[in-house]
């Protein structure tokens, strides 16, 4: 059996990271790994059990006693709490916002790097996320990080049906002491705006196979 690749995905939110990682999954045949979705899981499942996201204690606890586990959905691994999958309730705008307070914890990020290093039970895969490349698998020879303006993040934002203030989210992203969003070492940087996402994804797709063919000779 040959050793899963994971292809890790960071970028800020809006970048279209989501989208590319979806398409890069279908193309290679790979499971795909949104883990925003992880902590937004999180985050709905501490306001539906009325746990203040400001308490970090509350919170890590939390985290350490829910039921959540890993399922497979067509190519795609998700949590579930209690054998429910929230679906589009991860969408709304206060789950963003808790999702934001939440992914400052040290604890709870050392509780979600243990469960998504343990996604390659799964097989190969897609990750996408903050700190994918510099946190999660830093060991990965495939890492990218997507990246677009601020407005044409927000356009996208607001087309998803997704609210979001993007700036504030940015800023406490990359301040954030555990994990903070950048470009981890060796990553490439795709600029993924004002051209269609089929190009970006055949970009990556080169580089991808470029790097599988030097590691095989």
């Amino acid at each position: 059996m040959s050793t899963p690749i994971v292809i890790a995905i960071d970028g800020p939110s809006g970048s279209g990271k989501s989208t590319c990682a979806r398409k890069l999954s279908e193309a290679l045949g790979f499971k795909i790994v949104e883990t925003g979705a992880m902590f937004r899981t999180l985050s709905w499942y501490c306001q539906r059990e009325k746990i203040d996201l400001d308490d970090a204690k509350a919170v890590t606890n939390a985290c350490r006693k829910w039921k959540a586990s890993l399922v497979q959905t067509d190519n795609a691994i998700r949590l579930v709490v209690d054998g429910i999958d929230p679906g589009d309730a991860l969408r709304a705008a206060k789950i963003a916002d808790g999702a934001a307070k939440v992914a400052t914890i040290a604890k709870v990020r050392d509780w979600m790097k243990a469960k998504q290093r343990s996604c390659l039970d799964f097989g190969s895969l897609v990750m996408e996320g903050r700190d994918i490349g510099t946190a999660i698998f830093p060991e990965t020879d495939f890492k990218f990080y997507i990246d677009a303006p601020l407005k044409a993040r927000d356009e996208r934002r607001k087309l998803e049906g997704i609210t979001e203030d993007l700036a504030k989210r940015d800023k406490a992203d990359s301040e954030r002491a555990a994990a903070p969003l950048m470009m981890g070492l060796g990553a490439i940087c795709i600029k993924n705006f004002g051209r269609p996402v089929e190009e970006t994804v055949a970009e990556m797709l080169s580089i991808i196979e470029s790097r599988r063919r030097t590691k095989t000779k």
